[in-house]
């Protein structure tokens, strides 16, 4: 009969394969910004290749999910939130990267790109809501009063954007879909990380050594997307934001951990000896 056996993560080639294209990107960004820190063109290169990551993990993850019965198991269908997620990721930096490369103009904001970035926080939202399923969780009021520090963070997370960017905020001149979006992504920012940071609270000393490392290689994928978003907010809103700058940096790094975190889910499906 068959039985389904979990993979140590470095030992996955999907795994390696991932760490040595981090790798490669992080050493070709130290050597352009190092030593070609005027090569304009280098950089926009670098910048509309470092999607590579996003693409792998979410194509990753649809297939990981396809092992795990996809829609038909709480974990496929994390698995494919987290995978879409990526993927939307890698359509709002292919969006950038034409207008860099090609038409070689300042992207519009709201622009199709958004379509990608926003699009990944709503599957991320629903994927932190299935880790929370897969790892036994059930939300209630009890369950949210006795992890006060769970219910501090995402406000934290919210008010801080808002202090910074959006106190005497011009709703009319913004127009309904860019207020939306102003409004939008730090708020879903927060509820995403604030349902994986509860998970992993909630399931501290009830969830066995592997499930409880899964949630939290996830929950700092999840927190360092949420960084790259809120540092990306705030060189734009300094007028500082440049491509393949350290921001671009650490968005490859939140699609590497993320990748990394679906790829630890990944399975195997072995022959079991006759007993």
């Amino acid at each position: 009969m068959w039985k389904k056996e979990t993979r140590t993560l470095f030992k996955d080639w999907s795994a390696r394969t991932a760490v040595v294209l981090m790798f490669l990107l992080t050493s070709w960004w130290l050597v352009l910004h190092l030593f070609f820190p005027d090569a304009t063109f280098a950089k926009m290169i670098w910048g509309a290749s470092y999607q590579l990551m996003s693409l792998i993990g979410g194509l990753w993850g649809l297939k990981i999910a396809f092992d795990w019965g996809g829609e038909k198991s709480v974990v496929g269908r994390l698995l494919v939130a987290f995978g879409v997620g990526l993927l939307l990721q890698t359509f709002g930096q292919s969006v950038f990267s034409v207008y860099n490369l090609f038409l070689q103009y300042e992207i519009p904001y709201p622009s199709l790109a958004d379509v990608g970035f926003f699009g990944s926080i709503v599957f991320y939202i629903y994927g932190a809501v299935m880790l929370a399923g897969a790892s036994g969780v059930r939300f209630s009021f009890a369950t949210l009063k006795s992890r006060p520090c769970a219910l501090a963070i995402p406000v934290i997370m919210i008010l801080l954007p808002y202090l910074l960017f959006l106190r005497g905020y011009d709703f009319q001149d913004a127009g309904i879909i860019q207020s939306l979006l102003d409004f939008g992504y730090p708020i879903g920012q927060a509820i995403y990380v604030s349902i994986a940071l509860l998970t992993y609270l909630l399931t501290l000393k009830t969830l066995g050594g592997v499930m409880k490392h899964r949630v939290l290689f996830i929950l700092l994928a999840l927190a360092v997307q949420y960084l790259a978003d809120f540092n990306f907010l705030y060189q734009a809103s300094a007028g500082n934001w440049g491509v393949s700058g350290y921001g671009d940096l650490i968005y490859l790094v939140a699609y590497f951990l993320m990748a990394l975190g679906i790829i630890q889910m990944q399975t195997r499906f072995v022959m079991a000896s006759e007993s």
